[in-house]
């Protein structure tokens, strides 16, 4: 594990909103961990490191708290809706060598044949890793894959290690060629002015 993901924890006592808005205006997040029968620890960690390191999903953290070292997997992260701000997150402890459900993001590469688009159905797949060898997400090529094609969950090559935890027949991509614009009948047929011309014209002549 990188030593980016070491991070010094501050026990806290105190709760409440207030406390917490007062965590953040110091620039640190309020945090909960629990999990292995232990009861819940609630800490403060430093704000500016942690978003750093939470931009990757299923982060792992090796937490100081009071000086003894602690592993801890990022489970959810609660932020503002209007101003993103992190508000709280939840760490679930873990041990090295065990492994923890999660859902890994899917990322899709390659290009599909000429004229056709690829749907994105699956998001997420749900699987089980080695908590400290958690991969940063799975891949899916879709690389010359023509209309009809679809990948499911178990079409998906996971890396070492990563066991498959979601239903095999999940639907993950779907080629497909994009349907033909329907076209207003309305815009094709004739203005009124335009249809009535030619009889003006007739008559006049």
């Amino acid at each position: 594990m990188s030593d980016e993901n070491k991070v010094v924890a501050e026990t806290r006592t105190n709760f409440g909103k207030g406390f917490a808005r007062r965590l953040r205006a110091a620039g640190k997040i309020p945090a909960v961990i629990y999990g292995h029968g232990t009861d819940p620890v609630h800490v403060a960690l430093p704000g500016h490191q942690v978003s750093l390191i939470i931009r990757r999903a299923n982060a792992l953290l090796d937490l100081d708290i009071d000086g003894t070292s602690q592993l801890a997997l990022v489970k959810d992260v609660q932020k503002d809706p209007v101003h993103q701000i992190i508000e709280h997150i939840d760490l679930l402890v873990v041990k090295k060598g065990e492994k923890v459900a999660i859902d890994l993001p899917v990322v899709v590469t390659g290009e599909s044949f000429s004229g056709t688009i690829a749907t994105l159905d699956a998001a997420t797949l749900a699987v089980e890793a080695e908590a400290t060898h958690i991969p940063e997400n799975v891949e899916v090529s879709i690389e010359g894959l023509e209309e009809g094609a679809h990948i499911t969950a178990a079409d998906v090559k996971l890396p070492k290690g990563v066991t498959l935890v979601a239903d095999p027949e999940t639907l993950v991509v779907a080629i497909s060629v994009p349907a033909a614009p329907v076209e207003d009948e309305a815009s094709e047929a004739p203005a009124e002015g335009d249809a009535e011309a030619p009889a003006e014209e007739a008559a006049a002549e």
